[in-house]
């Protein structure tokens, strides 16, 4: 007899302290769940608040507006009949901790804390959060008189607990604990959870995509089970773009995956499992060590009265391998995301023809070609931002080139030190891309700052080829250099200005070393691959 059970996990992408969008995200989300039957929805990391808040975690505000909204959602008739897992920071005897949400009917089920803190790289969650240390036990946690209103219950289970329905049982894990070697998962399966899930916000980085199958295949290979993967994309306030790529996986299979890279603000994946292949396959591979004593200290928490499983609906059998997926688009996606939400106009590049800058422009155009995609695709909500960038309520991109010479500004800098060969290579990779495309020589404001220096010195610096010195040589690389820095930004702020058109542009980089920080403040510096500065 099956016993079969749909499950719905998202990648959504939200942004920081945008309560009201992060809310109408969610919500879109739990909709399509349930469009596609079924019982259960996981979401990403701190998706009502936003994962990449910084310091604004500290502001109580912070905590009341997330509330607030876990308020509306509880209310809102689309997350009736659904268990729904949502991921929000709470505050618990004066710590503040990065916890799961669980609830279903305007009943909060369980509220589960993150154990193990992302602190390494480009994480910085101890700053902001501290990890839930009593393992397998539950406290009571008071719950604002706002929630109490909505669910009758003046305390709910909080603490490292699982939950128990009356046809399986779900058990939570929270991103970095995933990669740690003493994974919740491993404890919980052997206790008899079937169905775990991960909640994330996982940036993206080459081959990590690739890790994240491999991890997640592992965990249900060597223990069996369900695992359900959800992951934040976009930018969300933070240097990083988050990748996507929530998929769910049974017996050491990956069955359904979403996209890496895709410009969706909402993504839903969803797949049917049969809950007896998991107790088979358990049967088979991890009798001998399973146990049958709690997994907690404390009972616990049920909701008996709701299921998960039925038997009419058929179990999907596509299966995908841990192929690496393309990476050539991640900062496409990124810029676009950046540039949707700066309220800019579009991009502009000092292009030199050689190899750095090319790839950049290059870049940009991919953009241009995603853009163009999704709006052949009916994607809404990018050409709303489109047109909004380009400041054009009738506007429709119909192909990429076309898009590119809206948005993206591309500039050789001339000088009597340029090639012809660097000059044309510059023009020619703009004219294929159709950025629009200016020539400026910079000799005149070079030979203006000589001849201030001059001037007071009373000295003129030459090149090396010219009789001059190492120092001198240097210096001269460097006012070239400087004065094509100033002038990308002169342009980027009043280009679009000179030509009657509303808006700047941001000035994307591509040396090795970004240009000095103190610039105007209505500018910003972009550095391509996922760093930013702005200025």
């Amino acid at each position: 007899m099956g016993r079969k059970v749909t499950l719905a996990t998202c990648s959504l992408n939200q942004w920081a302290l945008d309560f009201d969008g992060n809310f109408e995200r969610i919500l879109k989300s739990i909709d399509v769940s349930k469009s596609r039957g079924a019982k259960y929805r996981l979401g990403p990391e701190l998706e009502i608040c936003g994962y990449g808040c910084g310091d604004h975690f500290y502001e109580s505000d912070t905590l009341l507006h997330s509330f607030q909204v876990l308020k509306k959602l509880l209310e809102s008739p689309s997350t009736q009949d659904i268990i729904c897992d949502v991921g929000m920071p709470i505050m618990h005897h004066n710590v503040r901790y990065n916890c799961r949400v669980l609830f279903l009917n305007r009943k909060i089920l369980l509220i589960r804390p993150k154990m193990m803190m992302a602190n390494h790289g480009n994480y910085r969650e101890l700053r902001w959060f501290s990890p839930w240390k009593k393992l397998r036990q539950v406290e009571e946690y008071f719950l604002p008189r706002m929630l109490q209103e909505v669910t009758g219950q003046d305390t709910v289970p909080f603490g490292d607990c699982v939950l128990s329905t009356k046809d399986t049982c779900i058990g939570s894990e929270i991103c970095a604990e995933l990669w740690s070697p003493r994974s919740p998962h491993v404890d919980m399966s052997l206790d008899g959870v079937e169905i775990i899930t991960n909640s994330s916000a996982s940036h993206h980085e080459l081959r990590k995509a690739d890790a994240r199958v491999n991890l997640i295949m592992s965990a249900t290979h060597k223990c069996g089970g369900i695992y359900l993967y959800a992951n934040q994309k976009g930018c969300d306030g933070d240097r990083l773009y988050y990748d996507g790529c929530a998929m769910l996986a049974v017996n050491g299979d990956i069955v359904a995956r979403g996209a890496q890279f895709s410009l969706d603000d909402v993504e839903v994946v969803t797949a049917t499992f049969d809950l007896e292949d998991v107790r088979s396959y358990r049967g088979e591979t991890c009798q001998p060590h399973l146990v049958s004593s709690s997994i907690l200290s404390d009972p616990l928490p049920t909701c008996l009265w709701f299921g998960l499983c039925s038997v009419d609906i058929d179990i999907g059998k596509t299966c995908f391998k841990p192929d690496e997926l393309s990476n050539g688009l991640g900062p496409a996606c990124w810029l676009w995301d950046y540039l949707r939400r700066s309220g800019q106009a579009g991009f502009l590049v000092p292009l030199s023809g050689g190899v750095d800058s090319s790839s950049t422009a290059c870049i940009v155009y991919s953009m241009c070609v995603l853009v163009c995609r999704a709006v052949q695709d009916g994607n809404n909500q990018v050409l709303e931002d489109v047109r909004r960038v380009v400041c054009d309520p009738s506007y429709r991109p119909q192909e990429p080139r076309e898009l590119c010479g809206r948005v993206f500004t591309t500039c050789y800098m001339d000088s009597e030190n340029s090639s012809e060969d660097t000059h044309n290579r510059a023009k020619e990779l703009a004219n294929q891309i159709g950025s629009t495309h200016m020539t400026i020589n910079i000799e005149l404001a070079v030979k203006g700052m000589l001849g201030i220096f001059s001037l007071v010195t009373g000295k003129l610096p030459s090149f090396r080829a010219n009789g001059g010195s190492d120092r001198e040589n240097l210096a001269l690389q460097n006012i070239q250099a400087r004065i094509r820095m100033v002038l990308a930004y002169l342009f980027a702020q009043l280009s679009l200005w000179a030509q009657g058109r509303p808006g700047g542009l941001l000035v994307l980089g591509s040396a090795n070393v970004s240009y000095p920080p103190h610039t105007h403040a209505q500018t910003h510096y972009v550095k391509c691959f996922g760093y930013l500065e702005k200025c």
